[in-house]
């Protein structure tokens, strides 16, 4: 692992030290300054030449300042002469800017991934984009990572009996259905409408969730509100309690204290792919560290990625009947 070089951005230096201790190497050091301008300049304090480097930041409020500075070290990277880079990017915050649906508006996941690619990346690793078609978005490849796994771990051996998965939306009803079936539950979803960016109205609920304990699965949780909205639906529709399960747990503005004091929330768990927010202890936090760990060991050795999916991906679940498996396929 000694032509492994792995540094991090200032977005989440917590989780690129994990991914290094389960690699075995250490953390390389990098100074990002500012100047008197208000520009940025970084700077690799490691030697990079004829190396795989990873550079490991999710992009995190402030979401435009970790944004220049990934780019900036990808650009540093490539001018000492890396023989591989890799955007090591947990959460792609621009993921959700992923389609033309107003007019004259911009493709914010399209010119973010250019970008990227522009700056010098070969190589994007990344986990759960808000849309699938995010993908397609870059001109390099792209390793994408599903936490699905991991939360599913957090509720096995739990009390699971009359207990159903429910996504909030139909556009997350896959990702759903997928995880009901790790758990081997049913599964529901809410018809929902955006009204903005924190407003949404969810109007009815598809599937039986009467007098059940509802696991609710996004895979962002920014200021709560679709959560929200959800839970109340639920309980009008009988629900007796709701866990609250998430990939990327941003919680921005109020969401932590309208999670915490909502009488339907048993408990919320959120993976390391973003920092935790301070003050929330009862926060469950499962590590995708290992993940991305094992996805570098294989990146730098040539093998395959795909590996990690066993066990997650519909092709290695146990069979379930779902009322969602045939929703945007």
């Amino acid at each position: 692992m000694r032509e492994i070089v792995v540094f991090s951005g200032s977005a989440h230096q917590g989780l690129a030290s994990q991914i290094c201790d389960r690699l075995g190497v250490p953390l390389s050091r990098s100074e990002i300054k500012r100047f008197s301008n208000d520009c940025l300049q970084a700077q690799l304090l490691a030697n990079c030449r004829q190396r795989d480097v990873y550079i490991v930041q999710p992009l995190v409020p402030p979401t435009q300042e970790h944004l220049m500075e990934l780019l900036l070290m990808i650009d540093a990277a490539r001018g000492a002469s890396a023989a591989q880079i890799t955007a090591v990017i947990p959460h792609y915050a621009y993921a959700r800017s992923d389609k033309k649906d107003a007019s004259r508006i911009s493709l914010g996941g399209r010119l973010v991934a250019d970008l990227i690619s522009t700056a010098g990346a070969h190589r994007v690793l990344t986990m759960n984009l808000h849309a699938p078609q995010v993908h397609g978005f870059f001109s390099v490849p792209v390793d994408h990572l599903t936490a699905l796994g991991v939360l599913a771990d957090h509720f096995r051996g739990t009390d699971l009996s009359d207990s159903v998965v429910v996504s909030p939306d139909l556009g997350n009803a896959k990702e759903a259905t997928q995880f009901s079936r790790l758990l081997g539950l049913p599964v529901a979803a809410g018809s929902k409408k955006r009204e903005s960016d924190d407003k949404v109205v969810i109007d009815s609920i598809v599937g039986d969730v009467r007098g059940k304990r509802a696991i609710v699965l996004d895979d962002e949780i920014a200021t709560g509100g679709s959560i929200i909205e959800l839970l109340d639906r639920l309980a009008d529709f009988g629900v007796t309690e709701a866990a609250v399960a998430c990939t990327h747990g941003l919680f921005a503005g109020r969401a932590v204290e309208r999670l915490r004091n909502h009488p339907m929330v048993s408990q919320v768990v959120t993976t390391d792919t973003v920092p935790a927010p301070s003050g929330w202890p009862e926060l469950q936090v499962r590590t995708v560290s290992g993940l991305f760990a094992e996805a570098i060991t294989r990146i730098h050795g040539g093998e395959s990625v795909s590996i990690l999916f066993d066990g997650v991906d519909p092709t290695h679940a146990p069979p379930q009947g779902s009322l969602f498996d045939k929703v945007g396929s």
